[in-house]
């Protein structure tokens, strides 16, 4: 029996062609793939700037830095998130304040936000959880009129929609993933979109270890590959955070096929929604009343009505030959962050507990699908898995 993998990137000839081209041309670190990846992802995007990084930990550092947050300050993220959101805090020396999240969406609410604010509070990072889109306007109505930056971690969420824009569109800094769980990948890779003019180009500057020359390019090449004349200085310490052109030709073959995969994603997470409103204890993840999520991560939560604990259905779909994986962690749980005075997190700590991501693929076929769907009804004895099938 073959196993079925909980995901797996889209590539093929295209990707393999885009990245021959590059090695051809002799350009392989960052230059004019970069740039115009950059240019057309802030298009899709509908924002005025985006600047290529090596990772999404990275772009949230940056976002951090540029909305200036100072060491000792507090940043208010969730737990329920995976560890890097908490990471990039800490890498500035400023202190991660974990709020909880809605039961459902598992995304912050303006409540849990305002919870967890503190007088040294500097930032907030709002995620848009397994590509649900956060709901940014009342964290934004919240935090705008206190001067608070709502920096957007939409890592998981390329190509999700919030209000009928972009995920991003409305957001004054975000940060992007394009790893390989991602639905568009680089390899490794991530962005920073603003709509703040000095920010972009500050960022531009940090990640190339915070070298400057006029317009806040790299030294000695324009943005688009044209050889320029300068010294470059260094005002202040930066990061080595770029993206290369070999991974920024792939990124623009995957954004030209983002609708595609989405929609794909979609039908196979119709599917799934289907299947599951027929087994007790199941709830699957939804869209919210805001927004359309790209089912980046098709999870549900396993109640107590289900014959099997969240453990033990893993298990069970495992000698299926389903891998299946446990739900996003709570952070504030994890030995790096844990501290036994902590407030506790009543939804985070249950979706934690209680949550599985099934597995998703743009390639995946109907009989893997059902598969899945065999194994989920299995408890409840042959006569359900045949309903479902």
């Amino acid at each position: 029996m073959k196993r079925i993998d909980v995901m797996q990137p889209w590539l093929g000839e295209e990707e393999v062609t885009a990245v021959r081209e590059v090695l051809e041309s002799g350009w392989v670190a960052q230059g004019p793939r970069v740039a115009e990846f950059e240019d057309r992802f802030a298009e899709a995007q509908q924002i005025n700037h985006a600047v290529a990084t090596s990772s999404c930990t990275a772009a949230l550092h940056l976002a951090l830095v540029v909305a200036g947050v100072p060491p000792g300050a507090d940043v208010v993220v969730p737990s329920y998130s995976f560890i890097a959101t908490a990471n990039a805090p800490t890498y500035l020396g400023a202190r991660p304040v974990f709020c909880d999240v809605d039961p459902v969406t598992g995304n912050v609410t303006a409540a849990t936000v305002e919870a967890a604010l503190t007088p040294r509070t500097a930032a907030v990072i709002a995620v848009d959880q397994a590509g649900v889109p956060v709901d940014l306007d009342e964290l934004r109505a919240l935090c705008d009129p206190i001067a608070i930056p709502v920096i957007e971690d939409a890592a998981c969420a390329a190509g999700s929609l919030y209000r009928g824009q972009p995920v991003g569109a409305r957001a004054e800094v975000t940060a992007w993933s394009f790893h390989p769980h991602k639905i568009m990948t680089t390899g490794e890779g991530g962005m920073l979109t603003t709509s703040n003019a000095a920010w972009a180009v500050r960022s531009r500057r940090l990640r190339e270890h915070a070298a400057a020359t006029t317009g806040g390019e790299r030294p000695g090449v324009g943005r688009h590959g044209v050889e320029r004349l300068g010294i470059e200085e260094y005002p202040e310490i930066g990061f080595n955070y770029r993206m290369t052109d070999l991974q920024a030709a792939v990124g623009l073959v995957q954004l030209g096929r983002l609708e595609q995969v989405v929609r794909r994603r979609r039908e196979l997470a119709a599917v799934y929604t289907a299947a599951i409103a027929e087994i007790p204890g199941l709830r699957a993840v939804a869209d919210p009343p805001h927004g359309r999520t790209n089912f980046q991560a098709y999870w549900v939560e396993v109640g107590e009505e289900y014959p099997l604990d969240r453990d033990d259905l893993l298990a069970a779909l495992a000698r299926a030959g389903v891998l299946a994986r446990r739900g996003i962690m709570a952070t504030h749980l994890e030995r790096a962050y844990a501290d036994p005075g902590a407030t506790p997190l009543p939804a985070t700590e249950r979706l934690a507990r209680t949550t599985v991501i099934l597995p998703l693929f743009h390639q995946m076929q109907p009989a893997q699908q059902q598969r899945v769907i065999a194994a989920l009804a299995a408890p409840f004895g042959a006569g359900a898995r045949a309903a479902l099938s």
